[in-house]
């Protein structure tokens, strides 16, 4: 798959904070897709089919399938979602946070997903799947890690008094970690895919990510076609 030939569309929405990277001379930004709003199975058949599958093939995702599957797991869906007039995303963040990145492995690079322009803005060049520590995640076409940025809980705006607690910090992140990997789990199963919410290695990715202090290396949720069934290219 040549992902630098992806049709070039842009969402009409702005900038979401925080969505700005270098770009590695050896990669390029990758405009996804416009996502889907028909196809796959209904929601109550996807929570029948909902569970973490370990076995994963290396099979590509097509174009299609992995802009869906990013703006499933935490794209906009409405240009305001109400407090501090941010824009709505596909899953809920306490105080609308919005704390967390999404980082996406690909076998050629790490990209940072941008939800407002929908498209992966290069990282690192390089095949970093390897921080997810598990053997079959290594070589799973996508590789998901949820990074936590605590420059985001400012006062300003913000309902909760206790927002400069760490203990409070840590709540909101993991309820978000937990809402965007419940939406994977979900477009998975509604697709036929396999996906793994799992630990990954917080001591190298930091450095390789390119990481801001403030910033926390929390899961990585892998997701491919299962081995042995599912797409043919496997």
């Amino acid at each position: 798959m040549d992902r630098r030939k992806f049709v070039k569309t842009m969402t009409g929405v702005p900038p979401i904070a925080g969505e700005k990277t270098q770009t590695p001379p050896e990669l390029q930004t990758i405009t996804l897709l416009p996502p889907e709003k028909d196809g796959g199975r209904s929601v109550l058949a996807s929570l029948w089919e909902r569970r973490t599958q370990r076995e994963i093939g290396p099979g590509p995702l097509p174009p299609q399938m992995l802009s869906n599957l990013l703006w499933g797991a935490y794209g906009v869906n409405r240009r305001e979602g109400g407090l501090r007039g941010k824009p709505g995303r596909t899953a809920a963040s306490a105080s609308n946070s919005q704390e967390i990145d999404l980082y996406v492995a690909l076998p050629e690079g790490v990209y940072l997903y941008e939800a407002g322009l929908h498209r992966l803005a290069p990282v690192a060049a390089g095949d970093f799947r390897s921080r997810s520590w598990w053997a079959s995640a290594e070589t799973a076409p996508v590789n998901i890690f949820f990074i936590a940025d605590l420059a985001r809980y400012i006062k300003e705006g913000q309902p909760d008094p206790h927002i400069d607690d760490p203990e409070v910090q840590k709540s909101y992140f993991y309820l978000a970690v937990g809402s965007i990997a419940a939406n994977i789990y979900l477009f998975a199963a509604s697709q036929g895919l396999a996906a793994w919410l799992h630990n990954c290695d917080r001591t190298h990715t930091p450095a390789d990510f390119k990481l801001r202090p403030e910033q926390r290396v929390l899961f990585a949720q892998t997701v491919g076609y299962p081995r042995g069934g599912g797409d043919p290219r496997l």
